[in-house]
């Protein structure tokens, strides 16, 4: 994973005296803090929930708590600094704990901490805007075929369950077990669909009670979340096809140290499955009994299906059958004996952003996910553009009022084994008009995987059986499959049969709008901006806070017919186009947009080829609607006004509306049909991770393992490289050739023999073109391999008159290359102590947030914490303790604070002490 990359040592969450020299710190950490955590850095004070803490002073963990349960789900929780990512944290036992190392050099303002997940907050409520009840479009013109409708066959249902598995990177044993439905009577082989579930709690215990360890604790049994699709399955089967659903508890209970989220594994789980069904094939005694039932699979026609991190599984599953991964990185190393023709992603994680460009897709996108709410899913379209030969379809269907969950009735209430949730949990205090219970846009659980099970039967129907009828329903022509009414399903595509597109990212100058960055931290770059109402799925954010070569064509506009052109670098061409295919969106709930569309040849002639009036989607400030509907324009105007179609030079967007917004996708030439499926060979390219040693002196460079595998000619790729230091990221478009050099990524580490943290160099590949990417994500870690030094206490002023400070200095032996820091809290002293009389209120209060009255000993205070600092480079720091003068005489009086475990909060029976002693003034 990307590790944080600055130092965030507990050490700074001390605030200096004012006036104070360096080296003088005084303790103020939050009162009451469990386990002797602080919620104060040397910025001030963390947000609600933070805290900063670690059982070695040179290994802090910056951890978050939430007020309310996590549930398990797809989507990362990620933590981020001004939108910045600093890290996946690892989840806690008792879902609401979250807990990331740090490595690196500074710390950023608390205050721009954030938590994410899915491209929601977690840690801050959603913002309130008033959005008016909103209804649901009117229905498409219904298809002429529905593949929705049940076949002709009956089917037959049974599982298997065979040795477990052992998968690299987990180190408890995987499943293997799946159940299978199957048509009976179906003559021959059949085309085989595989359905791999998401990420949800892995075991269960009565109604209310769920885990997420693997294997599952005595008392508990396996959430079955691979008969979440028994509806899908039968309705396939009925129609002829042999499926089969295989659970993944042991990748879920396991994938958080995954720095792919699990990726690798799914796509080896899948494999090794396909690989069991190839030998059933050839060898049928040897089957279970429901595979020997069924009709024999036909493998050189398989549909992955996967849902939420399946999603990402299946689509890693089909691009290492195609282009092996890394031997050392995968759980399967025999030969690929089937074929997949096509994939289905239900809200899909996707976050190596790396879709495999030349094998078909259909991604279903829930207009109400509250799991996956960025619908980061639409990269699987996007993402495709220009990378692979453009001849695979690419489809997603946007499902308005759909949730995460109600995809997989195992994940839904009323009808699983185990508990289940809306994961579109709404405020009854802000109801969302969009999502929210009873809303008129929002659908019910059955109308939801009615839905999904018209649509993974589409997709099966074009990709297995080559049915072009169901084509309208998923590339943007505008149909509608009657078996999923009420649902409103829109669609939009590339790839299949568009050519000669007018691409944002391919070097196009705009003039009259704006060429936008999809990711940047600048409003003024970025396509949305602060000024959005929700997300876009097209701009869904990746590992990095800002991305070269994703960018769009914002227009904004206060009087109508102010042009937009938008120029390519080169003349395209359109010749056999039917239609000009605008993937075009405006903002949620606004209607009746209006824009003339006019093309321009490369001799300058130009045709207005008509208007299109474009709405928006139905949304509100928690859904990722900004979404891009398909629009067609004929070209027959243009035919006729003699432009030449091999040659056309720009395009112009001319608003007849008033005032509106909007922002242009792409553009292509577009013609009916779906061609055959050319699967190139692509060069493939695998970030790996390596450890060093720091060393003791002289700089040593090391090279990040970027390997390219494959075959196929040259390609292109954009390298992304964290520097650890301030966590900018630097990015260079790279060639990569199989059997030529890997991607030289070199990283100079200098050695010394001072004490630090393990410092993270992590490096990111995008494909661009002409190639794929596997492993995305990896680096080179340098392992600090000084030893700590000692620590020691000095009373510098251990023995004063009222009136005057207590002071001890903490020391080091030797000066070190990251902040150390020490815990202790007040401790019971000889009699007698120094009370909450004899030392200033205002310091009392914010030390320990309590009031001096009634007058009690010091140790009696709860809450009362003193922290010290040493900063990189020092060799001491102290700690002081204000005492105030009275006109009581009274004896001598102690105070003792003993040093705690920074983690648990407990005295160490060898940790340093500090001890004092107040004398009486008079």
């Amino acid at each position: 994973m990307v590790r944080a990359r600055h130092i965030w040592v507990a050490a700074a969450a001390l605030l200096a005296v004012a006036g104070a020299s360096p080296g003088v710190a005084v303790a103020h950490p939050q009162r009451g803090l469990p386990g002797g955590e602080s919620a104060v850095t040397d910025g001030g004070p963390l947000p609600p929930g933070w805290r900063l803490t670690g059982r070695d002073p040179a290994s802090p963990q910056l951890v978050w708590r939430s007020d309310r349960p996590v549930p398990m789900g797809d989507a990362r929780v990620e933590f981020r600094s001004s939108g910045r990512l600093l890290g996946v944290p690892r989840p806690g036992t008792d879902g609401r704990t979250f807990r990331l190392p740090l490595d690196g050099r500074r710390s950023p303002a608390p205050s721009a901490l954030e938590v994410w997940s899915g491209g929601r907050r977690l840690d801050a409520p959603d913002r309130a805007v008033n959005t008016p009840a909103v209804r649901p479009p009117a229905p498409l013109p219904a298809n002429g075929v529905d593949p929705g409708k049940p076949g002709s066959y009956r089917t037959r249902t049974g599982e298997y369950a065979l040795k477990s598995v052992r998968l690299p990177g987990f180190p408890k044993p995987v499943e293997m077990r799946a159940v299978v439905v199957a048509p009976v009577g179906a003559a021959g082989k059949r085309p085989l669909a595989l359905f791999l579930h998401g990420r949800h709690s892995v075991c269960y215990k009565g109604h209310d009670d769920t885990v997420g360890d693997w294997p599952c604790p005595a008392g508990t049994k396996p959430v079955p979340s691979h008969r979440g699709y028994l509806r899908d399955q039968r309705l396939l089967a009925s129609q002829g096809y042999l499926t089969v659903s295989i659970a993944a508890n042991g990748v879920n209970g396991q994938d958080f140290a995954a720095e792919d989220g699990g990726a690798q594994a799914r796509s080896s789980l899948v494999r090794l499955h396909l690989a069991r069904w190839a030998d059933w094939g050839e060898h049928p005694a040897t089957a279970p009994a429901v595979v020997r039932e069924a009709p024999r699979a036909d493998l050189s026609r398989v549909l992955l299906v996967g849902h939420s991190r399946g999603g990402e599984g299946v689509n890693r599953a089909a691009l290492d059958s195609i282009t092996p991964p890394p031997a050392d990185q995968d759980g399967y190393h025999g030969p690929v004996r089937w074929k997949i023709r096509g994939t289905v992603l239900i809200g899909p994680t996707v976050f190596g952003q790396n879709p495999v460009p030349d094998v078909p897709s259909l991604t279903i996108l829930p207009g109400c996910d509250g799991d996956v709410s960025d619908l980061q899913g639409e990269v699987y379209v996007d993402g495709t553009r220009a990378v692979g030969n453009g001849t695979a379809l690419h489809s997603a269907v946007y499902v308005i009022g759909a949730n995460h969950n109600f995809f997989n009735t195992e994940w839904t209430p009323g009808q699983a084994a185990a508990p289940a949730e809306d994961d579109f949990a709404d405020d009854p205090g802000r109801h969302d008009p969009v999502c929210g219970k009873g809303a008129a846009t929002r659908l019910t659980a059955d109308q939801q995987h009615r839905a999904g099970s018209t649509y993974i039967a589409a997709a099966a129907r074009l990709f297995l059986a080559g049915d072009d009828r169901v084509r309208p329903l998923l590339d943007g022509s505008g149909k509608r499959a009657p078996s999923a009414d009420p649902a409103r399903v829109l669609s939009h595509a590339v790839g299949a049969r568009r050519g000669g597109g007018l691409l944002p990212d391919a070097g196009v100058s705009v003039t009259g709008g704006r060429l936008c960055d999809a990711v940047s931290p600048t409003p003024a770059k970025a396509c949305l901006g602060a000024g959005a109402h929700g997300q876009s799925p097209h701009f869904a954010q990746w590992a990095t806070d800002r991305e070269a070569g994703r960018h769009a064509v914002a227009l904004h506009w206060t009087r109508a017919g102010t042009p937009v052109r938008v120029q390519a670098a080169s003349p395209v061409s359109l010749s056999g186009a039917k239609s000009l295919a605008l993937r075009l969106f405006v903002p949620p709930n606004s209607r009746g947009t209006q824009l003339d569309v006019s093309l321009t040849d490369a001799s300058g002639h130009r045709a207005k080829l008509g208007r299109v009036r474009v709405d928006g989607l139905p949304g509100s400030e928690r859904t990722a609607s900004y979404w891009a509907r398909e629009i067609r324009v004929p070209l027959t105007a243009a035919t006729r006004a003699g432009l030449l179609m091999g040659s056309v030079k720009s395009m112009e967007l001319t608003p007849r509306s008033p005032s509106g917004r909007a922002w242009l996708m792409d553009a292509w030439g577009w013609r009916p049909g779906t061609p055959a499926v050319r699967t190139d060979a692509l060069p493939r390219v695998d970030v790996g991770r390596t450890t060093v040693d720091e060393g003791d002196a002289g700089v040593h460079t090391y090279r990040v393992p970027v390997r390219v595998t494959g075959t196929g000619g040259a390609g292109q790729v954009r390298v992304y490289v964290v520097d650890p230091a301030d966590g900018k990221v630097t990015a260079r478009l790279v060639t990569v050739r199989p059997g030529g050099p890997d991607v030289d990524v070199p990283i100079a580490v200098k050695g010394n023999t001072r004490y630090g943290t393990d410092v993270s160099y992590d490096v990111l590949v995008k494909a661009v073109r002409g190639a794929v990417v596997g492993s995305y994500e990896g680096g080179l870690t340098v392992h600090d391999d000084d030893p700590a030094p000692k620590m020691t206490v000095t009373p510098v002023a251990g023995k004063v008159t009222e009136g005057k400070t207590l002071k001890w200095r903490v020391s080091l032996s030797e000066a070190v290359d990251v902040d150390m820091s020490v815990y202790f809290a007040v401790a019971p002293a000889t009699a007698p102590e120094l009370s909450t009389k004899d030392v200033p209120a205002r310091w009392l209060r914010d030390t320990a947030g309590a009031s001096p009255d009634p007058a009690r000993p010091l140790s009696r205070v709860d809450g009362l914490y003193l922290w010290a600092d040493i900063a990189p480079g020092r060799t001491s720091a102290d700690i002081t303790v204000p005492t105030v003068k009275d006109r009581v005489r009274e004896p001598a009086e102690s105070v003792l604070f003993g040093q705690v475990d920074p983690e648990s909060g407990k005295p160490r029976p060898d940790g340093l002490r500090l001890s004092g002693s107040v004398l009486d003034a008079s």
